[in-house]
């Protein structure tokens, strides 16, 4: 795990890189969740939105590599989850252009983060990273509120 994070963290040392990836990260997953929630496949005699089926499946493989940090992550990914589905409920038209504002201005802030920072983003080296940025948000947010202090003590001296 903490190797998992180092590899981010050192294309993250910026604290103005960070807080675009603050609010970057999120718009982007609630923009493919948006998306998702207008899609909804039969289950068990069920219509079940592929949001709910992605939030699922991501959060296993969260809490797989961290259990409190994965469990941080589905709360944070319902909350998106109720938010996305609530926008698709407004139609597929209106839904889909929130979906699309949301990703660009996502990934717009996050490159603004990262030429201040002046360095690239860490998914050019490697696309794996792009998984890793939901789990350094909840790790940076548990540390600035006085918890995990071994998790990022190892990674500072990782990343310097």
């Amino acid at each position: 795990m903490t190797d998992v994070l180092a590899s981010y963290g050192r294309f993250h040392r910026d604290v103005r890189n960070r807080i675009t990836h603050a609010f970057g990260v999120p718009a982007i997953v609630y923009s493919i969740l948006v998306a998702a929630a207008t899609y909804a496949v039969p289950i068990l005699g069920a219509r079940i939105g592929i949001d709910r089926l992605v939030i699922a499946v991501a959060s296993l493989g969260y809490v797989v590599l961290d259990l409190r940090l994965g469990l941080t992550l589905l709360v944070a990914f319902a909350l998106l989850g109720a938010a996305a589905e609530a926008t698709a409920a407004a139609g597929p038209p209106t839904a889909w252009i929130v979906a699309c504002a949301a990703f660009v201005g996502g990934w717009v802030l996050q490159l603004m983060g990262h030429r201040m920072e002046g360095n690239r983003p860490a998914l050019l080296t490697n696309l794996g990273q792009i998984f890793v940025a939901p789990l350094f948000l909840v790790a940076e947010l548990g540390f600035a509120l006085g918890l995990r202090r071994p998790l990022q003590a190892a990674l500072q001296r990782r990343t310097g």
